[in-house]
């Protein structure tokens, strides 16, 4: 063990100037034996510090190395198990219980007895030690810091030196004093014993003068001693003094401790004063309500603006009351629950007066706007009135009720509903649906009466406004009406099926009217002109106009007035939301907990289908209205509808205004399909009559109306991408069944259908430009050429036919090999011959055929589409034509005859000219 010491106070603590004390061989108890070292050290430098160091070889086995170090004024308990018997086991408790088992119980019982001494020289704080022998605790003098000079090889306790360690390894200031010994006696190193003996000598020669000093220094003590005895008599003497002060003292010290405490309680209590002060400051300022307030609450004016600006500040003054964040223990205070529970019940009573209020300002403005319904759109049932100019009358302006006056009534009280949404959900919850329920029925009357004038400006037939059921007067109407919302107000949340009873009485002939309406518009569009379109385009415009600032303004006042701008998510106690035709909008808890909707935008937009729900269904009908009364309004519809779609998503994509026209859009594009459509099937079932000539096909005319039409309407339009779908369908629809007719026909050729037809079809596109249709028009051009051609080579045919024979004789033996100048000398083929065919053809026959065949072709042709001056043009082209080549055959087979043609190219000129110009 002694040299293991040695190597670790070499190796590891003489580095870290630190000197080994104890070391004791070590395993931790109950786990697999792996043997370590305890060692407890302290530094050779003040202030010394004191530690337990564990230490452990290497995994190589090796060297030893360092692993963990414990202060020594960490450790808590030394716990040495039993001090009976001898055990090798033993805790340390540092901030955790370290249990070790030495490899002895001496090496055990001299680690905990050098750790007592440690703990007894430089610690303050003593060490707990359990279950040690009192014979390991033994009391050591105490010897101070200075008596131990730093760095001198003097053991821990100064005296039992032996007990710590038995051998001290030698400082710096020692091996230097010892040098200094040794040089200057010269055998020191060589004779050892005599070194030692001249060292013992002259120790004895100082013992010897240390005896005479203390000797010769007798008297002295004496002296001393006598002084000392002095010395202890003064001190009693003064003590008898301090004893008898400190009686005195003591009644005082009782008279200051009273007082000190004294002090103490009045500290506290001006402590205790000043927080119980700022706590009913607290209270009196964050839970006081003006009397001016309460008053508001109770009494204030909700019709007028200064009573509601009044009503609105108690409202927010008692919510801040209301909403105050108490502090710990307020709420167990019984005047702070006496005045919640005044504030609960101001709440009640306003929000249950405000909400009665609201729900009669919804049923005045109802009323109000139901009168002016009724003076612009109905007529009193009087006798001999004359109900149809009545109707004609009131039918002129295609306008709808501003309600700005009512949405300006109510904004003032937009803060006080915000105020209820917060503070009452259950009232704020039955406005909004009362509100919704009377503006539904509201806006469905003035919007279905909107409709049916634009409906009869659009038939123009107000005559038929004489199959209108006779209304009740308005009178007694606007007051049945006016007391079942009287009756439904007392429960803001109650049933409205006297609402909805009445909706559907008033609104059933209107429903009759706009199907007579529709019935009245199944008219064909040859019945109609250029101007009823027009007129159609703005009716239509009109009544998109109209709608679209209703819809946007009344979402505005909804977003304001009931404050869903403010808020993310809408909650209350509603059921599930239904159809379009009714219902609420949320979903409801058991509880009437609020529950989270979706977001403000999507409540608007669900407040508005409940409000605006008649729309839909009221634009649908007019679409269908407009597109019986002429299939071509499906363009103007679809211009108009894309355009106000495209301005209502640039405003809100999600919006009801744009998801409402959005889905009328639909409508109005399968309306636009379907005309198409219709129009290929006409083409298809197009039949021709076999006695007459065909002319310009029906729907080729048409092709050239719809493409006139779409446009000038869909000049700058957004949906061209539509149209130009449509022209390609219908553009090969009008091919395909040109060519069908054309090889059916029987009294008129194919050519000329092919020709006439084509020639329109390509003028249309030429005079439209319409860029997409360029390769059309361009094969439509062809085809016009080549049934051009066709026809005038078939119709002229050879009008000189025996000539026409002759020279194709004579082109044969060319043909066969023989020279062009030998053809003469053929007997078939000779001068004679030729001078013979060519008398059959004098001028007078010539121009006769020429006649005969104008007469024919002007039977071919229809006169709409004038072609008959360029198909003879065409023919004397072709006439000349054959003219020149039997003149050039003659000129090489027969050269130097002197055979003519008995008329020249000018009578062919001569004789087209006076044909044309007699007929």
């Amino acid at each position: 063990m002694t040299a293991i010491k040695h190597a670790l106070q070499r190796d590891i603590f003489t580095p870290n100037d630190e000197r080994l004390l104890s070391i004791v061989n070590v395993c931790k108890a109950g786990k697999k034996k792996k043997n370590c070292f305890l060692c407890a050290t302290v530094t050779t430098e003040r202030p010394v510090q004191v530690k337990v160091v564990k230490v452990k070889k290497s995994d190589k086995g090796d060297f030893y190395k360092r692993q963990i170090a414990w202060a020594l004024r960490d450790l808590a308990v030394v716990d040495a198990k039993d001090a009976i018997k001898e055990n090798p086991e033993f805790d340390l408790h540092f901030e955790k219980i370290y249990k070790w088992v030495a490899s002895s119980t001496a090496e055990k019982n001299a680690f905990i007895s050098c750790i007592w001494k440690l703990n007894q020289r430089y610690l303050r704080k003593k060490i707990d030690f359990v279950n040690v022998s009192a014979q390991l605790l033994e009391e050591l003098p105490k010897v101070t810091e200075e008596s131990v000079p730093s760095g001198e090889n003097q053991s821990v306790t100064g005296g039992d030196e032996e007990a710590v360690d038995e051998y001290q390894e030698l400082n710096a200031r020692e091996e230097q004093d010892i040098e200094i010994m040794m040089e200057g006696c010269e055998y020191a190193i060589s004779n050892a014993e005599a070194f030692a003996e001249k060292l013992s000598r002259e120790l004895q020669v100082l013992d010897g003068a240390n005896i005479q000093s203390i000797m010769a220094s007798e008297k002295q003590v004496n002296i001393l001693m006598k002084l000392l005895d002095e010395a202890l008599k003064e001190v009693d003497q003064i003590e008898l003094k301090l004893s008898s002060y400190e009686e005195m003292l003591q009644s005082v010290k009782e008279q200051m401790d009273q007082i000190s405490e004294s002090n103490h309680l009045i500290h506290l209590s001006n402590t205790n004063n000043v927080k119980l002060l700022s706590e009913i400051e607290f209270l009196v300022n964050h839970m006081d309500l003006a009397k001016g307030h309460i008053k508001a609450l109770q009494e204030g004016d909700l019709a007028s603006s200064r009573g509601i600006e009044a009503c609105t500040n108690a409202a927010d003054a008692l919510l801040q009351c209301m909403n105050v964040a108490l502090r710990p223990g307020h709420d167990m205070l019984l005047a702070v629950k006496q005045q919640q529970q005044r504030f609960s019940d101001l709440r009640e009573h306003f929000a249950r007066r405000l909400a009665s209020h609201l729900n009669n300002v919804f049923v005045q403005q109802f009323t109000q706007a139901l009168l002016q319904l009724y003076n612009r759109s109905y007529f009193l049932s009087v006798p001999g009135h004359d109900q149809s100019s009545t109707l004609a009358q009131h039918s002129i302006e295609l306008t709808l009720p501003n309600h700005h006056p009512f949405h300006r009534d109510l904004l003032r009280y937009a803060k006080l509903m915000e105020w209820l949404k917060s503070t009452d959900y259950g009232k704020y919850e039955g406005l909004t649906k009362n509100y919704m329920d009377y503006l539904s029925r509201l806006y469905e009357r003035e919007i279905k009466d909107f409709f049916e004038v634009a409906k009869i400006k659009m038939t123009g037939m107000t005559k038929e406004s004489k199959k209108f059921a006779t209304l009740p007067r308005k009178e007694s109407a606007v007051k049945q009406e006016t007391e079942s919302l009287h009756g439904s107000s007392g429960k803001l949340t109650g049933s409205t099926s006297s609402l909805n009873k009445l909706s559907v009485q008033s609104s059933g002939n209107r429903r009759s009217q706009s199907s007579s309406l529709l019935d009245m518009g199944n008219m064909s569009a040859s019945d109609l002109d250029v101007a009823d379109r027009s007129k159609f385009d703005k009716i239509f415009e009109q009544v998109l106009s109209e709608l679209e600032p209703l819809c946007l303004a009344e979402q505005d006042f909804i977003s304001k007035f009931f404050k869903l701008q403010q808020h993310q998510s809408m909650t209350g106690n509603m059921t599930e939301a239904e159809d379009l035709d009714g219902g609420t909008l949320s979903r409801q808890h058991n509880s009437g907990t609020p529950l989270p909707v979706s977001s403000e935008k999507d409540m608007i937009r669900q407040m508005m289908i409940k409000i605006f729900r008649c729309i839909e269904p009221e634009l649908n009908n007019l679409i269908a209205l407009g597109d019986k009364i002429d299939s071509f309004n499906s363009l103007y519809m679809l211009v108009k509808m894309s355009h106000h779609v495209w301005t209502a998503q640039n405003v809100d994509p999600a919006s009801f205004l744009s998801t409402t026209l959005g889905n009328v859009l639909v409508t109005v594009k399968r309306n636009f399909d379907k005309c198409i459509s219709n129009q290929i099937r006409q083409m298809e079932e197009v039949k021709i009559s076999k006695k007459s000539k065909v002319g310009i096909l029906p729907f080729v005319a048409e092709f050239e109306e719809f493409a006139g039409l779409a446009e000038s309407i869909f000049k700058n339009a957004e949906r061209r991408g539509d149209l130009d779908k449509a022209y390609t369908k219908l553009i090969r629809g009008v091919f395909v069944n040109v060519e069908k007719v054309a090889n059916e026909s029987q009294k008129t050729p194919r050519d000329v259908v092919m020709m006439e037809n084509f020639h329109h079809i390509f003028a249309t596109l030429s005079r439209l430009k319409i860029s997409c249709l360029e390769a059309e028009k361009k094969e439509a051009k062809q085809k016009y050429t080549d049934h051009l051609q066709s026809y005038v080579i078939y119709s002229l045919g050879q009008p000189l036919e025996k000539l026409n024979h002759f020279f194709e004789g004579v082109e044969a033996r060319v043909a066969q090999g023989i020279r062009e100048e030998e053809v003469s000398y053929q007997l078939a083929f000779n001068k004679q011959e030729l001078r013979k065919v060519i008398k059959e053809y004098p001028g007078k026959e010539v121009k006769k055929g020429l006649d005969n065949l104008y007469k024919k072709v002007d039977k071919h042709l229809c006169e709409e589409e004038n072609l008959l001056q360029v198909v003879w043009h065409s023919m004397q082209d072709e006439f000349i034509r054959q003219y020149k080549h039997f003149e050039g055959l003659i000129a090489r087979c027969y050269p130097g005859s002197g055979v003519m043609m008995e008329f020249t190219i000018q009578d062919i000129l001569d004789y087209c000219s006076s044909i044309a110009q007699s007929h």
